[in-house]
């Protein structure tokens, strides 16, 4: 075989053999048609001419591809390379270095088939089709060549990149944090295998979820082939640079990227031009690297890549400066099609969602907040460190030492000192880019800073260098932002710029220059780019400064004069690319001389962009972000092109939260910080300097007003409550910038606690804080780190923070390490009272650590280490501080993997360190120690003893041993808690023996701990055992309940009791006898509580013989022990026989409720009361007659409680049976008991066979009871309400109401009698034996029903009044008198009476024997009826009077009704309309002799038709026609018809309204009517010319009303004098009248003389008598010494005081016939009200005593008790507004016990809510009508008194209680109390507590409850 030898000397079946197990793998996969057409390829005389689609097998087709490979082993060189080459077309996926070497070996189109044998064609066909093997090769070749092309291209561009480079960059000294991948969804693994990747062998897929995971760069990117791989950092952190050194390496053949793969990096920068839609070829050899070969090459190569995209590696930088946004494909789509132009959005998109060269190798740079763009699609995500102070200092070396000249060195040394020591400096310079800044900024001051006699630097040659190149047009060398280095510039070398070169000379000292003092390092970021810009334009070659200038920290003022032009278009286009997202700027952008000065500065740097046809221009970027964002600072803080608006716009804070909803922007975020800075007083002249006008002025108004408004947007948010912690860290950055202390102070006011989340903290943060912090003062304020990142230099920097009382550290990133460096702090903080480590990765380590630092803390008071791992070490080194921490309060330790040892070291120290107070252990979850204060120890008050609870702990005897031993140490304790602790009977017994030896003073708790019944034997003993247990409570079942309690745990320590309590403990009747013999002798067992047990009736009987035992017992709980009625019966007999057995309560069908209660042994046990009751149960009739018949034998007052129970009629027959056996039953209750209306007449029937019964009260389905006396009973009371009386049961009742005795009232409401059931009712009334009433309301009456009730006034003697009404609420009640002859009312309201009902209502009148009083209200009648009504009436000589009540009696027509009335009867008396009512009186035989028309709105024009009525009136003797406007008309009508009235005696024309000539007019008319003896001239006015004529007429008088009149001084002074002559005068009323000296003088000498005077009115005079106010009360007083008639004076508002009422308790005395007097408001003492009511003592007649509005207070009260009482006639008694106490109520009680006709009282506000005596002695008060107890916040005590009470008064009308404290309870009581009590009209409730939806549910239910304020 020959043996070929390819152009480099392999031998080519050599080589197939060689690669023939990679051959197998790539063969294995390929289809089976290729595998046939290789296989045919072999001679046919070698059998291989078979199709492999019939022969699926693997094993097969495997053993085919071997056979093939072994033959061509050994076939000839020619066959070999034919198959090679035929292979490499036909089969996919061949890595590309392998098809390489085959494809050279195989040689190219002249080599085919050239020295093939025979066999290598099979049918005179080729085996590989011709224009296969043409293209592959060419296809391989080209991309081979542009790869080669790509590789220069990176090479060269790294070459002119490393010139510039300070230091070497090195993937392997670059370090990465690992960031958690999001993945949207799940791809498939498109990682090519190891031979893909030249034998690489990719990593696995890791958890990226640690962010304290650091790794290098080279080892971040291993693995990274085939993957989406993110680098993230901030802007200047090296991220371009890293990228082209990645690109470097991959050109050399280093790096994670195999060298054989396409390396394509794309800058998103230079992506942003391309505007139109794209393929891919056009993204290749357009944008990335053009090309000159024809279409055919790059079809070729674009081909190639499609076919294996995974031999590929895209490097797309700089994300952040995307203008468009990449999307996210969260299914799955189709491949785009590379050939169709596309946005180039979505050619970035496709790459990285696999919809475009799937399995390619993409990796992205961006900052952090842009990563989450990235989410669902990235691999991978590392974020880039900072850098270090080793390689901050290494790079400053480097920096100033490149060149090893010594005095580079030397600034060197100095400039690494300054910076590492200068907070701001030192955070910038963890940028790479930013320190290079920082290097030039030192550069600058250090070389400005050296003294004048130092030998002068020369030029640099780095200007020399630049101006040449300027001159020969050579492209100045870029710095910052260029090319690939534009985000890298961190490792750009500095350009021999200020005086940094080979030629600097020194002093003659050895080289050393004077130190730059720290004073003239910038304080502020905005101060440190300050001093950038001043660096920077310093290196302009026409500038020359004063270096003095920099000492201030400030540009030097000449530097900014010069350049003023320059700075403002620069900051001008800083600003506008601030404003339109742009970075990047072309020459038409800017000057020509401005872009030279840039360039020239180092302002601004050259960057080489392709345009969108691929021809590179230049473009410009300033040297870093942050110095735009400044520049534009300065636009904003010196030019008014920038409004406020875009000012406030601009000005947020940002937050280092990152969302997806964040607006994205290519700047850094520092303008804000900048803004806040150039605010300073410290920049103010630089900026004044900025924006001064050409003409020099104008600057320094602006920049001050522009400064006080970012200072009002500071303050604004520093008063925000509404900001995260991230927000307000940034605004410390703010406000530090700005150097305000005043903002600081508004930070942390409004801000007690500054509270920071999962942020990552920098040393410069810190600084930040401590300026804020630092300005709290005294206060105080805290630092809540929360998961924040913080490296311990943060720690140094902590305690810069002053002021600081509580620090807190929460989350496993704080070790000991950190805690081991916070110990060294600690000390600093002196005003520390709060320290907080938990959730951290604390060990016994750091504790140990804290607990040596905390004694230098001593105003510690708290500490919290919870949930870290301390274990029993750390806890035990933390118990060893409580004795040095004098202030300690509370120390928290709490899940620290710690046991039961820990907790008994606490106890330990709480036996000798008296001050904890509470050791708190929840298992090992919970562990808190409490302290007291020492002050507290010192302090008077008593201090508790202190506690221990041990919850949820796992109990063993030896535990418990332990721990018994270590509380029997303890002095005292006040509660012992164990709950949650499994305790089994060893464990127990442990303890209860132990018990004795310990001090515990209240409890102890054991909850929760799976007791048995054999440990609740054993705690019952305790009870007898332990003197000092006196309760114990005992619950076995789920929840366990177990708490021993000791005397001190009492709310009242004076009982000598004990109680007993095993409720819920499955208890049987057998256990009984072991807790019997347990509890033994305990004599002072007071309450016994079995229920919830299993001991049904045997264990009831075993209980109950017990009871003898149980001397002292008062209460037994049986419930829910499974009782049936056989128990319930024996508990009737217990009740009987056991004198002490008082009550039994039994509830539920299955006796859910039985208890039993008791009371000292009595001997006469006739007088003790009990009870027995059972509710709602099911009561079956036998069971009744047995329980009955049992209770039969109780001798003591017994109340049966049947209430809520099923009885049926059967079982209230056999109830019934029993009752008269019963002569000890003083109740039986009932209630919703009774669901039949035959079961309630059987128990009416109660009536019948007992004489005891005194009151029966039946309602189905509500309250009901019976009352028994214990003697006969004289009469009784029945309510039988809510039932259906209709036919038979109605003539039951009535049957069993005639055989019963006497009743006193009858209700029979609501029982659907209607008017047939009335009818009958009213036709047997005479039969029955009533003395009160008879209540017939809400029976369904209608109009006739309503005759039928009236017509009892005629047929039944004994009633005495009928009152109807028809409306909403039906009302109907039948009143009877016992005596004969009295006056009969009847009332008729709301019933829409119509003609025919009034005829009826006439006849029932006229002919009724006794005189009738009849009342019509709103029963919608008109005029003519009316008239027919009273021409119908026939009155006899007693009379009787008439009330008609309508709304239209008003004005016109009330007059016209009262003229028709005359003219219709002849025996009406007297006629009067009172507002809306006409009152007539008719009389037989008599004639008129009165007309009123009171208060009815009548006009003087309306009284015209009367002038025919009053001629024919001679006997008229009283003409009323006050509270009307009669006008002049009205007068000239009083006029015309005064002469036709000589028998006139009274005249009452007082007004409403002052009528000026009324009275003038009618002056005339009044002196010749000389029959008039009382007159009535309130309200009017009263003419000098009126008063003279009235002098004539007053004499004659005997009643003169001149109240609220007004007239003039000497026409009052003429009235008041001629009254001295009114000697007859009986009454007078001078009310509010003005009075001078002169008239009151008069006045008192006319009381002197008009000694007749029985009413005397002078309320409200006083208030006019000015300064001698008091001398004329006196005066006045004195003069009514000779009243000894009068019996009605009333003296309100006098403002008498003490003198006043010394002078009337004088006179009181001798008026011994006075019947009211009233004296409000007149500051009456207690001490003088108590000489008052001595002294009307003798008033013996007094009627009315009114005395409201003073100060009246207990002593007044006791003498009422002891005057009042004798003064038998009081019916109206008021003492409201005044200051009466308890004392004085329950004094007042007791007067109004003996007021017998009282009938009127009134209480409202009197000081004191403690009224229940006082209502309850109304029910000594019969005829009381009206009770005021208003404004006394009284709560239900005496809503509940009253409703005792109301039924007992049975006239009570009205009761005031609003502006009270009444409840929903009160105002249920009152509405129950209601339904006794017909007569009651109204309740008021108005503010009290009860909501308005109860109250109007409870005005629906019974509508005279009143929650209005009207």
């Amino acid at each position: 075989m020959d043996e070929g030898v390819d152009p480099e000397g392999e031998n080519v079946n050599s080589v197939l053999a060689q690669e023939s197990s990679e051959l197998l793998r790539i063969l294995s996969g390929q289809s089976p048609e290729v595998i046939t057409k290789l296989c045919q390829m072999m001679p046919s005389d070698a059998g291989w001419n078979i199709n492999l689609a019939s022969s699926p097998s693997a094993a097969a087709v495997t053993e085919h591809i071997q056979a093939v490979l072994e033959y061509f082993k050994v076939a000839n060189a020619a066959d070999c390379r034919n198959f090679l080459q035929s292979m490499c077309i036909l089969c996919e996926n061949i890595p590309m270095h392998l098809e390489s070497r085959l494809m050279t070996l195989a040689g190219c189109e002249n080599s085919v088939c050239e020295h093939s044998s025979p066999g290598c064609v099979t049918d005179g066909k080729s085996s590989s089709p011709p224009s296969e093997q043409l293209i592959k090769r060419p296809r391989i070749d080209y991309w081979t060549q542009y790869i080669a092309a790509v590789t220069h291209l990176r090479q060269r561009r790294w070459e002119r990149l490393s010139e510039r480079l300070v230091s070497e960059v090195q993937l392997e000294n670059v370090w990465v944090t690992l960031r958690t991948v999001n993945r949207a969804r799940d791809r498939p693994d498109q990682t090519p295998g190891s031979a893909d990747k030249g034998g690489r062998t990719p990593e696995p897929d890791g958890d990226y979820g640690s962010m304290d995971s650091r790794v290098t760069l080279e080892t971040f990117l291993q693995g990274c082939a085939g993957k989406v791989t993110v680098l993230v950092g901030p802007a200047g952190s090296g991220k371009t640079l890293l990228m082209s050194c990645l690109g470097q390496q991959w050109a050399h053949g280093l790096g994670p990227i195999p060298s054989s793969y396409l390396f394509v990096l794309l800058e998103f920068r230079q992506l942003n031009v391309l505007s139109h839609p794209l393929s891919l070829s056009d993204l290749l050899f357009r944008h990335y690297l053009p090309m000159q070969e024809g279409d055919h090459k790059k079809e070729a190569i674009v081909d190639y890549l499609l076919s294996n995209p995974e031999q590929s590696c895209w490097v797309l930088d700089g994300y952040d400066e995307f203008h468009s946004k990449l999307t996210k494909q969260d299914v799955k789509i189709e491949l785009l099609d590379p050939e169709k132009p596309l946005p180039v959005a979505d050619l970035i998109s496709g790459l990285l969602n696999r919809q475009l060269l799937p399995g390619c190798t993409v990796m992205v740079t961006c900052r952090v907040r842009d990563v989450l763009d990235l989410e669902g699609v990235s691999d991978k995500v590392g974020q880039l460190l900072g850098w270090d102070c080793h390689e901050i200092k290494e790079y400053v070396d480097n920096f100033f030492g490149k060149k090893g000249h010594s005095a580079n060195r030397a600034l060197g040394v100095q400039a690494a000192e300054l910076l590492l020591s200068s907070r701001h400096l030192l955070a910038m310079s963890s940028l790479p880019a930013l320190c290079n800044i920082c290097c030039i900024c030192l550069e600058h001051l250090l070389l400005q800073s050296r003294d004048s006699g130092r030998t002068q630097i020369p030029k640099e040659r780095g200007s020399e260098t630049r101006r040449e190149a300027g001159e020969k047009g050579v492209q100045v060398p870029r710095r910052g932002r260029g090319e690939e280095d534009s985000r890298g510039g961190s490792y750009v070398q500095r350009e021999n710029q200020g005086g940094g070169s080979e030629d600097v000379t020194m002093d003659g000292r050895n080289g050393a220059q004077l130190p730059l003092t720290q004073a003239q390092i910038p304080s502020t970021l905005t101060q440190v780019y300050l001093t950038v810009l001043g660096a920077f334009l310093s290196h302009d070659l026409d500038t020359t400064g004063n270096s003095d200038d920099l000492n201030t920290m400030r540009l030097p003022q000449s530097i900014l004069s010069q350049h003023r032009s320059e700075l403002c278009e620069l900051s001008q286009l800083a600003w506008n690319g601030l404003e339109d997202s742009k970075i990047l700027f072309m020459e038409e952008d800017i000057s020509q001389d401005v872009l030279e000065f840039s360039i020239r500065t180092g302002l601004c740097s050259q960057v080489e962009l392709r345009r969108e046809d691929g021809i590179p221009v230049n473009s410009y970027c300033f040297t870093h972000l942050t110095l735009q964002e400044f520049l534009a600072a300065l636009r904003i803080m010196t030019s008014s092109d920038v409004s406020d608006t875009q000012l406030k716009k601009r000005f947020s804070l940002r937050t280092r939260w990152t969302t997806k909803s964040d607006q994205r922007t290519v700047f850094t975020d520092s303008l804000h910080l900048f803004v806040c800075g150039l605010a300073s007083a410290y920049c103010t002249p630089a900026l004044v300097q900025l924006a001064r006008t050409p003409g020099g002025t104008g600057g320094q108004n602006w920049v001050q007003k522009r400064q006080t408004l970012v200072l009002k947007l500071l303050k604004n948010l520093c008063h925000s409550n509404t900001l995260t912690g991230p927000k307000i860290l940034e605004l410390c950055h703010c406000v530090q910038e700005s150097q305000d202390h005043q903002l600081a102070k508004q930070v942390v006011g409004t801000r007690p606690t500054l509270e920071l989340r999962n942020i990552r903290l920098l040393p410069n943060d810190i600084d930040a804080l401590a300026f804020v912090v630092n300005s709290a003062g005294d206060d105080g304020i805290g630092l809540d780190f929360g998961a924040c990142s913080m490296e311990t230099e943060c720690l140094d920097v902590l305690p810069k923070c002053q002021y600081i009382h509580y620090l807190s550290f929460r989350g496993r990133k704080y070790d000991d390490k950190f805690a081991e460096k916070l110990s060294s702090i600690l000390p600093k903080f002196t005003t520390l009272r709060k320290l907080e480590f938990c959730g951290t990765s604390l060990t016994a380590t750091g504790a140990a650590s804290l607990a040596s630092a905390l004694p230098s803390c001593p105003h510690v008071t708290e500490i919290n280490l919870s949930d870290n791992n301390l274990k029993d070490g750390g806890i035990k080194r933390i118990a060893d501080i409580f004795t040095k921490q004098p202030r300690l309060v509370l120390v928290k330790l709490g899940r620290n993997n710690a046991s039961l040892e820990a907790v008994d070291c606490l106890i330990w120290k709480m036996s000798s360190f008296l001050n904890i107070q509470q050791v708190h252990a929840d298992g090992m979850k919970e562990l808190t120690v409490t302290f007291s204060q020492n002050s507290d120890l010192n302090s008077h008050k008593t201090k508790s003893e202190p506690t221990i609870c041990l919850l949820n702990q796992k109990w063993s005897k030896p535990d418990m041993q332990k721990l018994a031993k270590s509380l029997a140490r303890c002095s005292a304790l006040s509660v012992l808690d164990i709950s949650g602790g499994h305790l089994d009977v060893e464990t127990l017994r442990m303890l209860t023996q132990s018990l004795p030896k310990f001090n515990i003073t209240k409890k102890i708790i054991a909850n929760d701990s799976c007791l048995t019944v054999e440990c609740l034997v054993i705690l019952t003993a305790l009870l007898s055992d332990c003197p000092a247990v006196v309760e114990l409570h005992i619950r076995l079942q789920s929840p366990v309940q177990v708490s021993i309690v000791f005397s001190g745990g009492r709310e009242t320590t004076n009982e000598v009791s004990k109680l007993l309590c095993l409720s819920c403990c499955d208890l049987l009747p057998t256990h009984l006898e072991r807790v019997w013999r347990s509890l033994g002798t305990s004599p002072d067992l007071t309450l016994l509580d079995l229920s919830s047990n299993c001991l049904g009736n045997k264990g009831l009987r075993k209980l109950l013989d017990v009871l003898p035992r149980l001397s002292c017992i008062q209460e037994i709980n049986a419930s829910n022990n499974g009782i049936g009625m056989e128990g319930v019966v024996m508990l009737a007999g217990a009740l009987c026989s056991h004198n002490n057995l008082t009550q039994i309560h039994i509830r539920g069908g299955d006796r859910e409720q039985v208890i039993l209660k008791f009371c000292p042994d009595k001997r006469d046990d006739k007088q003790q009361k009990k009870m027995f009751r059972i509710n709602k149960s099911s009561l079956l009739p036998s069971k009744i007659t047995t329980l009955c018949r049992r209770l039969v034998q109780c001798r003591s007052h017994l109340e049966l409680d049947l209430s809520h129970s099923s009885l049926t009629d059967k079982a209230i027959e056999n109830l019934l049976k029993v009752l008269p056996k019963m002569t000890s039953l003083q109740r039986l209750n009932v209630s919703h008991s009774i669901t039949s209306t035959t079961g309630a007449l059987t128990l009416v029937r109660c009536l019948t066979v007992s004489q005891r019964v005194t009151a029966v009260e039946l309602r189905p389905d509500t309250e009901s009871f019976i009352q028994f006396d214990s003697v006969k009973a004289e009469q009784a009371s029945c309510r039988l309400t809510h039932c259906s009386l209709k036919g038979d049961n109605l003539e039951r009742l009535l049957e069993i109401l005639q055989q019963g005795p006497q009743l006193s009232d009858l209700d029979l409401s609501s029982n659907q009698l209607e008017d047939e059931g009335v009818k009958h009712f009213v036709d047997c009334l005479q039969k029955l034996k009533i003395t009160s009433y008879v209540n017939l309301s809400n029976n369904g009456l209608t109009q006739q029903g309503l005759l039928d009730v009236t017509n009892t006034l005629c047929t039944c003697d004994n009633v005495s009044g009928v009152e109807v009404s028809l409306g909403a609420e039906e009302r109907c009640l039948i009143w009877f008198t016992q005596y004969e002859g009295c006056v009969k009312t009847l009332s008729v309201t709301h019933s829409g009476l119509e003609r025919e009902h009034l005829v009826r209502l006439a006849e029932i009148v006229s002919v009724s024997p006794s005189p009738i009083k009849l009342e019509l209200k709103n029963n919608l009648l008109q005029s003519v009826w009316i008239e027919d009504f009273v021409k119908l009436l026939n009155s006899s000589q007693r009379g009787f009077s008439v009330s008609i009540d309508e709304r239209w009696i008003r004005s016109e027509e009330a007059v016209s009704l009262l003229c028709r009335c005359v003219d219709l009867s002849s025996n009406i008396h007297t006629i009067r309309v009172h507002h809306t009512t006409l009152h007539l009186s008719l009389m037989k035989s008599t004639e008129l002799t009165s007309v009123s028309l009171i208060d009815c709105a009548v006009e003087g024009s309306h009284l015209a038709s009367m002038k025919s009525i009053i001629p024919r009136c001679p006997l008229l003797t009283e003409l009323d026609f006050s509270h009307n406007s009669l006008g002049i008309e009205g007068a000239e009508f009083l006029c015309s018809v005064l002469p036709s009235l000589p028998n006139l005696t009274s005249l009452s024309i007082g007004s409403k309204e002052a009528s000026v000539k009324l009275v003038e007019k009618l002056s005339e008319a009044l002196l010749q009517a000389t029959a008039i003896q009382c007159l009535n001239l309130s309200g009017h006015v009263i003419s000098d010319t009126a008063a003279q004529i009235m002098t004539r007429m007053l004499p004659r008088l005997k009643s003169l009303n001149l109240s609220h009149c007004d007239w003039s001084a000497s026409g009052g002074l003429q009235l008041i004098t001629v009254l001295r002559e009114c000697v007859s005068l009986e009454g007078l009323c001078l009310d509010c009248l003005q009075l001078n000296d002169e008239s009151r003088m008069c006045l008192a000498q006319a009381l002197r003389k008009t000694i007749s005077i029985r009413s005397l009115k002078l309320n409200k005079i006083v208030t006019a008598m000015g300064p001698t106010q008091a001398n004329g009360v006196l005066d006045l007083l004195a003069a009514m010494e000779g009243l000894t008639r009068t019996q009605e004076i009333e003296l309100e508002g006098w403002r008498m005081a003490a003198g006043g009422t010394e002078e009337l308790t004088r006179l009181l005395p001798v008026w011994t016939e006075l019947r009211k007097i009233s004296l409000s408001k007149n500051l009456i003492s207690d001490q003088s009200g108590d000489m008052l009511l001595e002294a009307l003592n003798s008033c013996t007649h007094l009627e009315e005593l009114h005395l409201p509005s003073n100060s009246l207070g207990d002593l007044t009260a006791a003498r009422m008790a002891l005057v009042l009482p004798s003064l038998t006639h009081i019916t109206v008694l008021d003492i409201s507004e005044n200051r009466i106490g308890h004392e004085g109520s329950v004094s007042l009680s007791e007067a109004m016990m003996c007021m017998k006709n009282l009938t009127k009282i009134y209480l409202t506000s009197v000081g004191t809510s403690e009224l229940c005596p006082v209502a309850a002695s109304l029910a000594h008060c019969p005829l009381i009508q009206d009770v005021g107890l208003g404004w006394n916040n009284c709560g239900d005590k005496v809503a509940e008194e009253l409703v005792r009470v109301m039924p007992l008064c049975q006239k009570l009308k009205r009761i005031d209680l609003e502006s009270n404290a009444v409840s929903v309870c009160g105002a249920e009581a009152l509405v129950r109390a209601l339904q006794s009590c017909p007569a009651l009209q109204l309740i008021r409730l108005w503010r009290n507590n009860i909501s308005p939806r109860e109250a109007r549910r409870l005005s629906l239910k019974e509508r005279r409850l009143n929650f209005s304020s009207t």
